[in-house]
């Protein structure tokens, strides 16, 4: 793994490499730029932070920079959402690859959790799918619409939220009505790369991977498309909420 990261480091183009920095008792997000700094970096895949975006961050407004970035499957999978999405160019970002545990993977709920390349860790199988009827409906009872699972999801970049609308969403009221959930799900159900990060950011423990999840299943049966993974395949799914409500 440090090898990989020194070859890529090594490269005069780079600007830095994106890591888990651990340090005074600490563990954060860092742009680590100097190789003597790698002894600092944690290997532990926690705590979760928007990698993609911080990709997308760093690059902004460095034309022809490069910069590489400990990713593990699902973060590799944003890459190439926010590569679709024109937020990130894949030809600007070096992927040291490194593989969730079984323990992860289950905790996660992960089909897939590992990157196309594994530079540490080991491959394991990926968990198979809930059912949507194993979701509780009730859970979304303890909703606070704090809009943590939006700030928290790698493929969520729209500048005005539909969510804020009080054509979709009713102003006051929580919870909020289930629509709430549904046009969310239907917004990222295409590029959702089942990272578990809204899941992880929902303070009132919603178990919201168990909904995405399955759904996820079901576009990839109905459509062969997985977000993800190919950055060449567009979606299927071209219909969107932007023209206003729908009326009968």
């Amino acid at each position: 793994m440090r090898e990989r990261l020194h070859e890529v480091l090594s490269d005069e183009q780079v600007l830095g490499v994106i890591g888990l920095l651990a340090r005074h008792g600490h563990v954060g997000p860092h742009l680590f730029t100097d190789l003597a700094e790698l002894d600092a970096l944690a290997l532990a895949l926690e705590p979760r932070y928007p990698v993609a975006n911080y990709c997308k961050d760093v690059l902004r407004g460095r034309a022809g920079a490069r910069v590489g970035v400990v990713a593990r499957g699902c973060d590799e999978r944003a890459l190439v959402e926010m590569a679709k999405l024109g937020q990130v160019d894949l030809q600007c970002v070096a992927v040291i690859g490194i593989a969730c545990s079984e323990d992860e993977a289950r905790a996660c709920r992960c089909p897939r959790p590992y990157p196309s390349r594994i530079d540490a860790g080991e491959k394991v199988d990926g968990v198979s799918r809930d059912d949507v009827e194993a979701f509780l409906p009730e859970a979304f009872d303890r909703c606070i619409k704090c809009y943590g699972c939006r700030n928290a999801c790698p493929v969520c970049i729209c500048d005005t939220c539909v969510l804020e609308e009080a054509c979709w969403v009713e102003h006051g009221r929580i919870p909020p009505s289930l629509p709430f959930h549904l046009i969310r799900i239907y917004h990222v159900v295409d590029k959702c790369v089942g990272c578990g990060m809204c899941e992880a950011a929902c303070p009132m423990d919603i178990p919201l991977s168990r909904l995405h999840l399955p759904l996820l299943h079901k576009v990839k049966e109905l459509f062969r498309y997985e977000p993800g993974a190919d950055a060449a395949e567009s979606s299927p799914l071209t219909t969107t909420l932007e023209e206003g409500p729908l009326h009968a």
